[in-house]
């Protein structure tokens, strides 16, 4: 009698371990090859294959995944611009909007290559760009079914294209997105924006447009969490990136970024610059607070 009760006690341990352990390892994904996966379709330029090809791949990804996906096609500005939007939650009135967003064009050319003669050629993008995609996928991945908040994952098309080649501007997918937004009675409550966050040697800064309150909400959470080396808690640059439209129009939002990489908008932007530990500090640090109070 005494050996089957140690048993049970025993087996009963090893059931709550084990399913301890399911629970706390949901959110661990490896985010390395899905920057591989866009990298391997090459450059995602607007109009391109590769960048045709990304569209359906990521739909196919994210509907699988139980997101509720749409690919929003219009002319902006003279350019056609394809926006993919993930939503989850649409039905919760109560609770709040979210919206998390990265761009996935890569520029159409190296304008800082060196020598100029190769800057025709376009941008790999595996930070400026395929990093940020790679950490919204993981969270599509990852992110519970029943969060009590409407959240957004956006996939920003023609953030990169800014004044070349018969390009107008800028982060034209955000703007779109924004001013459709802005004319919503009800609006997001609030917008976060990474971009360039792969690189091996993570530096990211306070950014100076970014809503401030927000910006404190995520940098205390990556100390928390141990990540005060890569999130540095100091100011550093003003940035036109896709969280600006937002702002414009009134609505909190903040730019993940880290400007300090040698290799933006050349050819050597490529995924031997990036390593799996500055992604997964960003991801762990979104995935934290987007299921905080739940």
């Amino acid at each position: 009698m005494r050996f089957h009760a140690i048993y049970f006690l025993i087996l009963t341990l090893l059931l709550c371990l084990t399913s301890c352990g399911t629970a706390k390892d949901k959110n661990q994904i490896t985010l390395m090859p899905l920057v591989e996966q866009q990298m391997t379709l090459g450059p995602r330029t607007p109009g391109s294959e590769a960048h045709e090809k990304f569209i359906d791949q990521t739909v196919e990804i994210l509907t699988a995944e139980g997101w509720e996906v749409r690919c929003e096609e219009e002319r902006y500005q003279g350019k056609t611009v394809r926006n993919i939007i993930a939503e989850r939650g649409m039905d919760n009135s109560e609770g709040k909007w979210i919206v998390v967003g990265a761009h996935y064009d890569s520029r159409i050319t190296a304008d800082q290559e060196k020598p100029p003669a190769n800057q025709q050629l376009p941008v790999p993008a595996a930070n400026d760009g395929a990093s940020g995609v790679a950490v919204l996928l993981g969270l599509a991945k990852t992110l519970p079914k029943d969060l009590n908040k409407r959240i957004t994952l956006t996939f920003f098309d023609a953030e990169d294209q800014g004044r070349v080649m018969g390009w107008p501007d800028w982060c034209l997918g955000s703007r779109l997105l924004a001013e459709q937004y802005g004319q919503l009675e009800r609006r997001p409550d609030a917008v976060i924006v990474i971009d360039m966050i792969g690189d091996a040697d993570l530096n990211i800064y306070r950014e100076k447009n970014s809503d401030q309150a927000l910006t404190d909400e995520l940098f205390s959470i990556a100390a928390k969490l141990g990540y005060s080396k890569q999130f540095i808690n100091e100011p550093k640059y003003n940035m036109y990136d896709d969280h600006v439209p937002f702002i414009e129009q009134g609505i909190p939002a903040a730019d993940l970024i880290d400007f300090d990489y040698p290799w933006w908008h050349t050819l050597s932007d490529t995924t031997d610059k990036l390593s799996e530990s500055s992604l997964q500090a960003v991801y762990k640090v979104l995935f934290t607070w987007l299921t905080k109070n739940n």
